[in-house]
């Protein structure tokens, strides 16, 4: 581990190289203590990172999972949204968890708020869709962003000026509850918010203040990504997507720092591939030996429970993720989840006709139409949880690993072989 962390200097990012659940949170906890500073550029309360240690599982949302680690502090940046009733309930599980973070947790002045009228608008969106459903959690992400693009979105800073917060709030349940034809009680929001109010202050600062003199004294700072790229809202699956940068960019744009100060990304990756929610999936198993893959691997959401859809490893999925992201190395995640399968399938090449696509499609009739490539590799039986080098895995499996790393032109420097933190190989 710590030859990769000298390797890649300073300051890390983890990011997600598929539709997200590949286990990011894992890898956080396991290199946190490494770092003083772990920080969230984007998203919301949707994203789900599950740790397990000790007979313990952890479960965390909109908070870093590095906090897991005491003398950690956790960033939550201007790119997030907040739902401060979520925010706080998670943050008193944990400290009913026998976690000490009330004290080792900052929000960005320029958060953006979440409000139950966001949720609501989700939730009559995704219901306007019909067949045509995005799959989103209805946690209110997408409307809260919508709201801050148009330029009227209310940010954390705002619970300073009682009177302007209720003045937003009463305009914005108007104009939503016109829009969209459904009631929303600016009043009850307002009561909600403030019953919080002083519990949420000491909370808020300007983060990248904070950020910028940890850089200036050599501290050591972990970004942590939510989803993953094929979920970002530009490069990802649109408009099956997230609805904030989740990609390498959006570390920048979410927490005020330079690029130059990200000195190494790692990028998270399954052995296999899965997907929560609508949204094309091109080599998804829709018969037994996928379903085979989900009980064996857990694969159901940390946030909403939904059953996730499984397939073979895609090569060009991860390699496209690893293009754009700059991503110096790999964590491939859940290899024994493969044990005991005969062969295995990784795609390789993807076909319209006999014109050869890099990347996946955006409309349904050309995924429809996909040819997908696929290379065919021996499994192995033997039980890899207890392994922790990479040279005593099975040779089948070190020969899977080793096409992965060729056919995506990046090293698996990480190895995850088992549930629990300790089940890890650095090589």
């Amino acid at each position: 581990m710590k030859h990769l962390l000298s390797r890649l200097g300073n300051n890390i990012s983890i990011l997600g190289t598929q539709w997200g659940d590949e286990g990011k949170g894992k890898l956080v906890d396991a290199i946190s203590p490494h770092f003083d500073i772990i920080c969230r550029s984007a998203g919301g309360a949707n994203a789900g990172h599950t740790i397990y240690t000790k007979g313990k599982k952890f479960i965390f949302h909109l908070l870093p999972s590095g906090l897991l680690h005491k003398n950690t502090i956790g960033i939550i940046g201007n790119g997030c949204v907040i739902s401060a009733n979520d925010f706080l309930e998670e943050v008193k599980d944990l400290e009913d968890l026998g976690l000490n973070v009330k004290n080792r947790i900052k929000i960005s002045f320029r958060a953006h708020l979440l409000f139950d009228y966001h949720k609501a608008i989700d939730a009559e969106l995704e219901n306007r869709k019909g067949k045509n459903k995005i799959g989103t959690t209805c946690r209110g992400i997408g409307p809260c962003y919508a709201d801050k693009i148009a330029r009227m979105g209310i940010r954390t800073e705002e619970l300073l000026d009682k009177e302007l917060l209720k003045e937003k709030l009463e305009k914005n349940c108007a104009f939503h509850a016109q829009n969209f034809n459904i009631k929303l009680n600016a009043e009850k929001e307002f009561e909600k918010i403030m019953a919080i109010r002083e519990e949420i202050k000491p909370f808020l600062c300007d983060t990248r203040f904070l950020l910028r003199d940890a850089i200036k004294d050599n501290k050591k700072i972990l970004f942590e990504g939510a989803q993953a790229h094929h979920l970002d809202i530009d490069h990802g699956t649109y408009p099956f997507v997230t609805s904030s940068n989740v990609s390498a960019g959006g570390i920048c744009t979410g927490l005020g720092i330079p690029p130059r100060d990200i000195s190494g990304i790692i990028g998270i990756t399954k052995a296999f591939t899965t997907r929560v929610g609508s949204g094309p999936f091109p080599s998804e198993l829709e018969n037994e030996l996928g379903e085979i893959i989900r009980e064996k691997g857990g694969e159901y959401g940390s946030t909403t429970g939904r059953p996730r859809r499984c397939g073979w490893f895609d090569a060009i999925v991860v390699k496209n993720s690893v293009e754009i992201n700059g991503i110096d190395s790999l964590n491939l995640t859940k290899l024994d989840v493969l044990t005991g399968l005969s062969e295995l399938k990784i795609a390789v090449r993807y076909f319209l006709g006999d014109t050869e696509l890099f990347s996946i499609p955006t409309t349904r009739k050309a995924n429809a139409n996909l040819r997908i490539e696929y290379e065919t590799f021996p499994g192995w039986t033997e039980n890899l949880e207890n392994v922790k080098r990479f040279e005593d895995l099975p040779e089948n499996a070190q020969n899977y690993v080793k096409a992965i790393e060729k056919l995506v032109a990046c090293k698996v420097s990480v190895i995850g072989v088992g549930m629990d933190r300790e089940n890890l190989i650095f090589r």
